[in-house]
């Protein structure tokens, strides 16, 4: 992804995608919301045009434009869309059928809720084959395993039996690729392809698109709220702010000279821009004689029966590290590393076959009699506030059934959850604290912004007033402004309650910036712990010099703002 200037020959050649004045609405009447006013694109064959912008400002609805999967409540009011010169702007559904393989291929953001659970990984290849090839039933199985194999699937013929629950993130973003490219489309929508993956599998993943790019000759649209990585892998750059495109042009351009101060502000938030941002508030707060808050020592943890484990290894193994009081202590790792599992134990919610792990002075059982025994000392911030919500509850329901289940707000309380009105008194402090409206709390967790729902399970995992936060992932889901805005959130925590983190990312750039000490775990070892600023600039691991070469950025030497 990211190649130089298309030819003469291909500037001749109807662009890969054009969309003029393209104004998009969802819903009728008094029921109509525009989201996109009348946007202008161009994409030419064996380019990629990076679309980034904040959560809400259109990006996707105009890839879904592009490609003919609008959903039912969402139409095009005005404007045109051309696909390799053919205006596709009033198609119907079967109109889309002879574009859609050959003219278009589309990658989703998330692979498990675009495949089939119950069909094999092969047959859902097969039926793209099918469809858009001339293989026939006889040679489609071939066909598949081969185009497995090109997408770098080890073992195709095996995979191809397989079905996406057997199968890492990082398999199964190939897989999409392949139904993708099956009909070797003029254009490829990737909308976040690996907005879920870590830094080493994304690297990879992007490759292989680069390479597929550059043998197809395809134009890539390239949907992601990373702005680090949109600067490293595209050849252009269009901002969307709230459905208007407010600045567009050549990658290098956008990024050392924004057109549109939102630009500006937008890659301001990005990590990679800032990785000392923070710095004199982490000095601020660290203290190497400052009292131990978490002690994991000689952790080990087998899923299963490890006498049946057939040789094997743990899911971790022979595991130490320490989390000072007060301080910010990151677990970084590929996918498979054992970060969660670790998170988990320390939160309670997972035994463990041996070793020692202490919460604030407490050794913990190796096999939990109770779910979170110490939750007024320690709570766990998920990584996805809507599976940590009960989508039936309000977000005042949310915000208080700790209370209910812990006997009451921290001053004190019956073993019935205290009073309602202490519990109001309680729920409105952590409301104000985590700077929420008081207006969301009759809503329901789908009825607010993905910023907002992870304030909401933020002010949950607070409201017991709790020592210790263990934070899994907590804004990978997020654009960089809502994520800047949560960091910053986190850090008046931490220095206006002494709060302590364990946060578990697969963003290098962020724990760069906001962590005190880092632990590298590689298939469930420690590999390295220490120092931030030891570990990222003087690593004497190879494993944890590949992750931090993996950073987007580093690979194209781009600079995302002037003096950055």
């Amino acid at each position: 992804m990211g190649n130089p200037a298309p030819s003469t020959a291909q500037d001749a050649a109807p662009a890969a995608l054009e969309i003029r004045g393209l104004r998009i609405a969802y819903g009728h009447g008094a029921h109509r919301t525009d989201v996109v006013h009348g946007v202008d694109l161009d994409l030419r064959r064996g380019e990629t045009l990076a679309l980034v912008g904040q959560s809400g400002s259109g990006k996707s609805t105009i890839a879904q434009a592009a490609g003919g999967l609008l959903p039912p409540n969402g139409h095009i009011v005005a404007g045109t869309v051309r696909v390799a010169g053919t205006e596709v702007t009033g198609f119907s559904r079967r109109d889309w059928r002879s574009l859609r393989g050959t003219g278009i291929g589309y990658i989703p953001q998330d692979p498990l809720s675009s495949l089939d659970p119950l069909q094999s990984i092969g047959h859902q290849v097969d039926q793209a084959l099918l469809l858009h090839t001339d293989a026939t039933r006889r040679t489609v199985r071939a066909r598949t395993v081969e185009l497995l194999g090109h997408v770098g699937i080890r073992e195709p013929e095996r995979r191809a039996e397989s079905h996406p629950h057997e199968l890492s993130g990082g398999q199964l973003q190939r897989v999409l690729i392949a139904i993708a490219i099956a009909g070797r489309p003029q254009l490829l929508i990737a909308d976040e392809p690996t907005s879920a993956l870590d830094v080493t599998v994304q690297q990879t993943i992007l490759d292989l698109l680069g390479e597929l790019q550059r043998e197809l000759g395809s134009a890539i649209l390239f949907i992601t709220h990373d702005l680090a990585l949109a600067g490293d892998r595209s050849d252009r750059i269009a901002v969307l702010n709230h459905g208007e495109l407010v600045d567009s042009g050549p990658t290098d351009r956008v990024l050392s000279d924004p057109a549109d101060e939102y630009t500006r502000r937008l890659f301001a938030d990005v990590p990679a821009t800032s990785p000392d941002k923070y710095r004199r508030r982490l000095d601020a707060a660290a203290a190497a004689d400052r009292p131990v808050a978490i002690a994991v020592e000689h952790l080990v943890k087998h899923y299963g029966d490890p006498r049946q484990q057939g040789g094997r290894p743990p899911a971790v193994n022979d595991v130490s590290f320490t989390v000072r009081r007060g301080s910010t202590h990151a677990l970084v790792g590929e996918s498979g590393s054992g970060k969660t599992t670790i998170a988990r134990v320390i939160a309670g919610l997972e035994p463990f076959t041996s070793g020692t792990v202490s919460v604030d002075g407490r050794t913990l059982e190796r096999q939990p009699r109770h779910t979170n025994p110490y939750a007024r000392q320690l709570q766990l911030v998920y990584q996805n506030p809507l599976s940590a919500l009960d989508p039936k509850f309000s977000i005042r329901r949310s915000i208080e059934e700790p209370l209910r289940l812990h006997g009451g707000a921290p001053e004190g309380g019956s073993a019935e959850g205290g009073s309602a009105a202490a519990r109001a008194r309680r729920v409105k402090e952590v409301l104000d604290r985590v700077a929420l409206p008081e207006s969301v709390l009759e809503r329901r967790p789908r009825e607010v912004s993905g910023g907002q729902r992870q304030r909401v399970a933020i002010a949950r995992s607070l409201v017991l007033a709790p020592e210790i936060l263990v934070l899994d992932e907590p804004t990978s889901a997020l654009d960089v402004t809502v994520q800047a805005r949560i960091i910053e959130l986190l850090f008046e925590l931490r220095e206006d309650q002494d709060l302590t983190y364990l946060f578990i990312s697969h963003d290098l750039s962020l724990v760069r910036q906001i962590a005190d000490e880092v632990s590298v775990l590689e298939h469930g070892r420690l590999v390295e712990s220490g120092p931030v600023g030891q570990v990222f600039d003087d690593s004497p691991n190879d494993y944890t010099r590949r992750l931090i070469s993996s950073i987007p950025g580093r690979r194209s030497g781009r600079v995302l703002l002037p003096g950055a």
